[in-house]
């Protein structure tokens, strides 16, 4: 199999897959992790970019579609950059600085329209706060952040090293 645009975005598509897996498969199901709002959004983020990875492999296109589907990727990446950030910047207020508990993303939805809702998520609650699990030192949405990180910068650099690799196969 030659490496192009093509198996490139694929690629993409399955490290977010893979993502989106770990986290509602084995966090959520096996180990009985809940989602906070914070991480449902990250996990919408995590879907589009993926999408957008997917869209990029099925087209393959030529020439400036492929810096598209790349900035499109990126942009998607980086809306989760914002979530993951934001909620770990949660994570690290002092206790007394932690927004109060407020109602599940459902009952917000319910009761608000969805812009309302959305601002107040991502001011942030209690919840969001709390570190649940870790992994060499780092929380789950850290490390969340750290893989929106390389999916951008992979967004990024795609374009470029499908080019570099179709010359060479050539």
């Amino acid at each position: 199999m030659r490496l192009n645009f093509r198996v490139l975005s694929l690629l993409g598509f399955l490290g977010c897959a893979f993502g989106l897996a770990f986290a509602i498969v084995y966090l959520q199901h096996l180990r009985g992790y809940e989602p906070c709002p914070f991480c449902i959004f990250q996990r919408v983020a995590m879907a589009a970019t993926g999408l957008i990875f997917l869209a990029g492999a099925l087209h393959g296109p030529r020439g400036g579609g492929r810096w598209v589907y790349g900035a499109l990727a990126a942009v998607a990446a980086a809306v989760g950059i914002g979530i993951a950030g934001r909620h770990v910047w949660l994570q690290h207020l002092p206790a007394d600085q932690v927004p109060a508990c407020g109602p599940t993303l459902d009952y917000l939805l319910q009761m608000m329209p969805a812009n309302e809702a959305i601002m107040t998520v991502l001011r942030g609650d209690a919840s969001c706060a709390k570190i649940t699990a870790q992994w060499l030192g780092l929380s789950l949405p850290a490390w969340t952040l750290l893989a929106f990180v390389g999916f951008a910068l992979y967004a990024l650099l795609m374009p470029a090293a499908a080019r570099i690799l179709e010359r060479r196969a050539a």
